[in-house]
């Protein structure tokens, strides 16, 4: 591929928004490498998505250690593009990752003691040749190991330069209460929770969001598409390029049902009606909440990352139409 030079003007076509009551700032859309840039992916795909995420302004990316698949593989892919192409504008961009899924074999490779955490993320600054990232995360609650563990685990990675930031993903209301009072007593703030949250599952409603709002924790919404059903893909059925139809996807085909097509059938004429996408409808819906800094887009093709900063050109929405998405939903 050609030499990479970004888009001068890559900054006017997406919005930041400040994360919580931080002084970090997130695109409003930002970039997850959870599926495409992994071993069984185009590398070449992957690298052209970067650079076009990165000319329209999305400076977040996001990973897991157990991203792939293989596992590691999309930190080691991504760290080869960051080498090739975005090396000079490190300062210009913000990096994730995570630990909390099984990793490697034996009693250190899963959960949340303070052994694998460190290990995982030193593991993946090699993978990525970074010498720190941005944002780490507690992947998932851990039900054995005592809370205390694990926030004293992501404090000492930030204290220790490997991090800039803690944050939390898939973590129920009341124990992120717990985790943010653990964090703050250690000086450690929390920045930020990463939850599912789309049309077709809004647990984060039921609490989360008001957990959030109170203890200056920002949002990122993953999954904020349903693995792609909430988009025009899955009109007509599933379609052979599509995830439900792929070995290793996490969206099975069992999941895509005749009900769940009748109702995205639905919600397309009516972001028809909107002058949107299905898939821009879903992504402004998602970023309706004040707390709701961010929502992370998976993205096969440079086609769908255009699609989804393109619905930032319309993110209101009226008592009207919210109503009328409401009761499709139910």
């Amino acid at each position: 591929m050609q030499f990479y030079s970004p888009k001068n003007n890559r900054y006017d076509a997406i919005q930041y928004n400040r994360c919580g009551r931080s002084g970090l700032k997130l695109p409003t859309v930002s970039l997850g490498l959870w599926h495409n840039f992994g071993n069984v992916d185009s590398f070449k795909n992957a690298r052209t998505m970067m650079r076009r995420a990165f000319d329209l302004g999305i400076t977040h990316f996001d990973l897991a250690n157990n991203y792939g698949p293989p596992p590691g593989s999309a930190e080691e892919n991504f760290g080869k593009i960051l080498k090739k192409d975005f090396s000079s504008y490190r300062d210009e961009l913000i990096f994730s990752t995570k630990a909390g899924y099984q990793m490697w074999q034996g009693p250190y490779g899963d959960w949340g003691s303070r052994k694998y955490l460190v290990a995982s993320l030193d593991q993946s600054l090699r993978r990525m040749g970074l010498e720190y990232v941005d944002i780490f995360y507690h992947h998932r609650p851990d039900p054995e190991i005592p809370l205390e563990e694990t926030m004293q685990a992501l404090h000492q990675i930030v204290t220790s330069g490997k991090a800039l930031y803690a944050g939390i993903s898939n973590y129920p209301p009341e124990l992120t209460l717990k985790a943010s009072k653990i964090l703050r007593s250690l000086g450690t703030p929390c920045l930020i929770h990463q939850a599912k949250y789309s049309m077709f599952n809004r647990w984060v409603e039921k609490g989360l969001l008001n957990v959030l709002k109170k203890e200056g924790i920002g949002c990122i919404a993953f999954s904020p598409l349903a693995q792609g059903l909430l988009t025009s893909k899955y009109l007509d059925g599933i379609p052979e390029d599509s995830r439900a139809a792929k070995p290793h996807g996490f969206l099975k085909r069992e999941e895509v049902t005749e009900d769940k097509i009748s109702k995205i059938r639905q919600l397309n004429t009516l972001a028809q009606q909107r002058g949107q996408t299905m898939a821009q409808m879903a992504l402004a819906w998602v970023l309706r909440h004040p707390e709701m800094t961010s929502v992370l887009i998976g993205a096969s093709r440079v086609s769908q990352i255009d699609d989804a900063v393109g619905a930032l050109k319309n993110t209101a929405f009226s008592s009207k139409e919210l109503k009328a998405i409401d009761t499709i939903l139910k």
